[in-house]
């Protein structure tokens, strides 16, 4: 009797003491049993259409969970996350929506950041809030002006490069984004006639202005020889815009007529993926040594997650990040809370590829 009344009083008063730990453990009991109940139900249903990304060594042992991304160095300025946002062009009340919601998105997130083609911009101020994104991204992140290899072209031969200087001035942006896209002009109903091979003009360029100048291609991305000779140019960075993203050769031949698109739909499927250009480019850069003069690169087309980044950005032998447009582009036509979503996401996500992911070689 003794040992059973000993027993009850020692034990009884602590639950009176405590009732939260009762009330606790009820509560992580039920989520608890909840947590095992979906496990049960969606066992099953995890091994559907498996299918493992071999990019990858999964290490699990090699770190604690993941940590904040530390900041990196591109083209002279730091950046919180190695992703580059493009933006649209300016003129309708949608582009200004977007635009202004990638630049809070870049502020924000510490991310570098590209305009849509500013040409409307050569004629007048009409669209500059459009464009006019600096007071909202800050001076700490990069932010680059865009033109098109024929309006370079068109420059030069007038012999006004002083408005591409200026333009560059109005926007206070770092340099100059140049989009080569032969194709995408020869394929669009008004487009501009190209007179001169692109890399002349590039060449002319650098020779004549001081700010930093980008290289990028619309969607088809490079091949070996145009990779070779960009890279052996005093370039801020090359941009892939590689085949697998928005094709704008491929928009402009929807837009022309039945018997063009029929005609050409092969052509503007011909390109080259950022995983080609990768290799390629690893190539290009053992083989030029210091020879090369440009060794940061903008990874983008086809890059849909930050896995595709994250293994892209591993693989290439120099300083990269990666850039997405589609996909942030319609998160901020949205709203900015989607794109503010995803964007995190994607950093996340990095952090965590980060800490368990090798790229298998």
């Amino acid at each position: 009797m003794f040992f059973c009344h000993f027993f009850f009083a020692s034990v009884t008063p602590n639950f009176a003491a405590n009732p939260m730990r009762k009330k606790a453990e009820s509560k992580e009991t039920k989520q608890f049993a909840s947590r095992k109940k979906d496990h049960i139900e969606l066992a099953f249903k995890s091994q559907e259409g498996i299918q493992t990304d071999n990019r990858f060594y999964y290490e699990p042992l090699l770190s604690a969970h993941p940590q904040a991304l530390k900041p990196t160095s591109f083209l002279g300025k730091e950046m919180k996350a190695p992703i580059w946002i493009s933006s649209m062009t300016g003129g309708t009340e949608l582009a200004h929506k977007i635009n202004h919601n990638l630049a809070k998105a870049c502020k924000e997130f510490g991310l570098g950041m590209g305009l849509g083609s500013c040409r409307i911009l050569l004629e007048g101020d009409t669209y500059f809030k459009d464009f006019n994104l600096r007071p909202i991204l800050g001076d700490e992140r990069p932010f680059f002006a865009n033109l098109g290899i024929a309006q370079v072209e068109q420059e030069l031969a007038n012999k006004s490069v002083k408005r591409i200087e200026e333009l560059i001035k109005r926007l206070e942006a770092d340099g100059l984004f140049i989009h080569v896209n032969p194709l995408q002009e020869w394929l669009q109903p008004e487009g501009d006639k190209i007179s001169k091979p692109p890399i002349d003009t590039i060449r002319r360029l650098l020779d004549k202005v001081r700010f930093k100048i980008i290289v990028k291609e619309v969607g088809q991305g490079m091949g070996f020889e145009s990779l070779k000779v960009l890279f052996q140019l005093p370039l801020a960075a090359i941009d892939f815009a590689a085949h697998g993203g928005t094709n704008f050769s491929k928009v402009e031949l929807l837009r022309s007529n039945k018997q063009q698109q029929t005609l050409f739909n092969e052509v503007a499927h011909i390109g080259h993926s950022a995983t080609e250009m990768v290799g390629i480019t690893n190539q290009i850069l053992k083989a030029l040594g210091k020879k090369s003069l440009c060794n940061e690169v903008i990874i983008s087309g086809g890059v849909k997650s930050f896995l595709d980044g994250y293994y892209l950005m591993q693989s290439l032998n120099c300083n990269s990040i990666y850039g997405q447009g589609s996909a942030m582009l319609g998160r901020a036509r949205t709203s900015y809370d989607a794109l503010q979503e995803y964007v995190a996401g994607q950093i996340k996500g990095l952090e965590l590829a980060k800490a368990y992911l090798r790229v298998k070689r």
